[in-house]
């Protein structure tokens, strides 16, 4: 089961790339990010790895973007995007 599907009790916003256009995605991304006040977290989940893209975010948001793996397997990756400052 993927981790996406998987209801929470904290406040996590839910962000599900897979069903996003693959054209539309890293700018829905940056959009979804550049909404979270500091202390709100995104739950971002994907079929594939990112790896490209948490780079990308990395440079854009630096030290203001905590990146954290919730599930990382093939076919189900979740990563929680947690906006500090």
């Amino acid at each position: 089961m993927h981790a996406c599907d998987q209801p929470t009790q904290e406040a996590i916003y839910p962000f599900d790339a897979r069903g996003v256009a693959k054209r539309f995605r890293h700018a829905a991304i940056f959009g979804a990010l550049d909404a979270l006040l500091a202390g709100e977290t995104m739950r971002f989940c994907n079929d594939h790895d990112p790896l490209p893209l948490l780079a990308q975010l990395q440079a854009r948001f630096g030290d203001a973007l905590q990146i954290k793996y919730v599930q990382r397997e093939a076919g189900a990756i979740v990563i929680d995007f947690s906006r500090v400052a």
